[in-house]
């Protein structure tokens, strides 16, 4: 059983069967943090704890849980998280090193419970999963881009052959993705192997149609040491773009405020919102320059100001366009002072963008590039604004390509000038610039998708239904219906009832198109990883994934893996039995 694996080539897939060693750590019988803020405090609370003391892997399950059980009480969380956290902690240990082990050298270890159990046509054998590469669950996306990279990958949940491999000093680092329990009864063959080993839990209980961030996935198979951003804290970047739009601070980027239009303006470029353009413009910047772990040089403030400013006076003519009332919980600008009063000060930031990106002190080419590049996606923004507003003339039936191709056209641009602009700004645009549109234009439809989405129920912000604008929900809802409920949506679009937002909601979860869309979304965040392949800057790729998961963090973990917990709790009962310690 052993002899084939010398022989095994890697970057082939290789099957084995399944391992249940010792026992050390009992996982709980509870959910783990049920909520993606929950995760992401946790995941900050773990890289300062490792940062500060350092904590030297591979360590004892035993030490290791004296570390988690020290995050829980700085968290002052529930000690249910414990497992969890540990788990982080081993990943965060051992990350470093598993950056500087070349993909060819490295294991991914896939669960098989990734299928889709009723539909999926793939064969065991003794070593596990035979993938047809169906297409119907990710197994086969992450097979094929990790084989790419080099990667041995193995579609089985751990085995003891795993250690023969290791010992025949092929392998040098492994990827896991596996449900905690199954995670629990590996980790000692890790820690007895020693090598840089990082774990991702599965996302819900059971062992069927199970789930994965897969976000989270790619970002450790992709990790290298020429990645010169993967240290970076994107949390505390966020952080200091936001602090840039305080009074002080546009002050001093902007100049003194000279009369009530000017100080409108400022009042909305301070108001809430995610300022995902501008962060994405220093991204790029930190990801593209050569000085990347320096202090961002000041004139970058006036570019990601700049992309704001356009951003803003966007949404300010949009809710003159769209009658909306509120915005962000208060009243829209024209709402409260009037449709001159904001067209004017959507107006002025404009001008302010431009004014910015003229006044950088970049070279001549590199300011009259950003000037380009801001001014072709404004064209491009209304272009797609302006076929919403055709369309709201003389409204009829979107199918939902023509809904898509509407937020290409409206939410990409932004996207795409924001990132081509730190790209310019690095001196870097020529080499990147053709993976940037595609990234930009799969990510500004998944992000529409998903405010489509969260826009759902009495807690969505606005109401497409109540606006009557085109909807991907609708048009999927309608695209599914047919008889009475496909006439009622017909006649939604056409504008000839006035909607009850309840019933047509219910109609969307009969129908299941919120189902569809969330499909949907999944796969244009996929489209825009997977359009980073073309990339040959490391930092930029690596940056760019990690941007996807900060944006779209919104997985939620569902529970434990049924089956192995089963299995755990029997092998206790055999241990405890008398007579077990002969």
């Amino acid at each position: 059983m052993i002899e084939p694996l010398l022989q095994i080539t890697l970057g082939s897939p290789v099957r084995l069967p399944r391992l249940v060693p010792q026992q050390k750590w009992r996982a709980p019988k509870k959910n783990i943090p049920p909520t993606p803020e929950q995760r992401l405090r946790i995941l900050q609370a773990v890289r300062h704890y490792v940062a500060e003391f350092n904590p030297v892997p591979p360590l004892p399950a035993d030490e290791l849980k004296v570390h988690a059980e020290r995050v829980v009480t700085q968290l002052q969380c529930d000690p249910i998280f414990r497992d969890y956290i540990g788990v982080l902690l081993n990943n965060e240990m051992w990350r470093e090193q598993l950056a500087g082990v070349p993909f060819e050298r490295r294991l991914l270890l896939l669960p098989k419970c990734l299928r889709v159990e009723a539909k999926c046509p793939a064969p065991f054998d003794e070593f596990g999963l035979l993938c047809k590469q169906c297409g119907l669950c990710s197994i086969q996306d992450l097979t094929n881009e990790a084989e790419k990279l080099g990667y041995a990958v193995l579609v089985a949940e751990g085995s003891a052959i795993v250690m023969s491999l290791i010992q025949t000093g092929k392998i040098e680092a492994i990827v896991g993705v596996s449900c905690l329990s199954v995670l629990e009864r590996a980790f000692p063959y890790m820690e007895a192997a020693a090598i840089p080993g990082v774990a991702i839990p599965l996302l819900q209980d059971d062992c069927i149609d199970t789930n994965v961030d897969l976000d989270w996935v790619w970002e450790y198979i992709h990790l290298t040491a020429d990645d010169r951003t993967r240290r970076l804290d994107l949390g505390r970047l966020r952080d200091e773009v936001d602090f840039w739009f305080t009074p002080a601070s546009l002050e001093i980027i902007l100049g003194p405020a000279q009369g009530d239009t000017e100080r409108l303006a400022r009042e909305w470029l301070m108001r809430a919102g995610k300022r995902w353009r501008p962060f994405l413009t220093v991204a790029a910047y930190q990801a593209l320059s050569e000085r990347a772990d320096t202090d961002l040089p000041d004139d970058l403030r006036k570019v990601a100001v700049a992309v704001e400013c356009f951003h803003k006076a966007s949404l300010i003519h949009d809710d003159i366009e769209d009658n909306d009332p509120s915005r962000y919980g208060e009243k829209t600008l024209h709402e409260e002072h009037g449709v001159p009063v904001a067209l004017n000060v959507g107006d002025l930031l404009i001008g302010e963008g431009y004014r910015l990106l003229a006044s950088c002190k970049a070279n001549p080419e590199a300011r009259a590039e950003m000037l380009r590049v801001a001014s072709e996606g404004q064209r491009e923004l209304c272009r797609g604004q302006g076929a919403e507003l055709v369309w709201a003339r003389q409204p009829g039936v979107l199918t939902p390509l023509q809904v898509v191709d509407i937020f290409r056209q409206k939410t990409a641009p932004a996207f795409e000038v924001a990132l081509r602009l730190g790209a310019v700004y690095a001196g870097r645009h020529e080499e990147c610039r053709e993976v940037l549109g595609a990234y930009s234009r799969s990510l500004g439809i998944a992000y529409q998708i998903r405010d489509d989405l969260s826009d759902l129920g009495e807690a969505g912000e606005t109401n497409d239904i109540a606006g009557l604008r085109p909807s991907l929900l609708l048009a999927v809802a309608r695209e599914r219906a047919s008889g009475e409920p496909r006439e009622f949506l017909d006649r939604l679009w056409r504008r000839e009832l006035t909607p009850d937002t309840a019933a047509v909601e219910a109609l969307y979860r009969e129908l299941k198109a919120d189902e569809r869309c969330g499909h949907l979304l999944e796969s244009y965040k996929e489209e825009a990883i997977h359009s980073l392949a073309a990339l040959e800057n490391a930092s930029l790729k690596g940056l760019l994934r990690r941007v996807v998961g900060k944006i779209f963090n919104d997985v939620e973990i569902k529970g434990w893996c049924k089956e192995q917990e089963q299995k755990n709790a029997e092998q206790r009962l055999a241990e405890t039995a008398p007579g077990a310690a002969a």
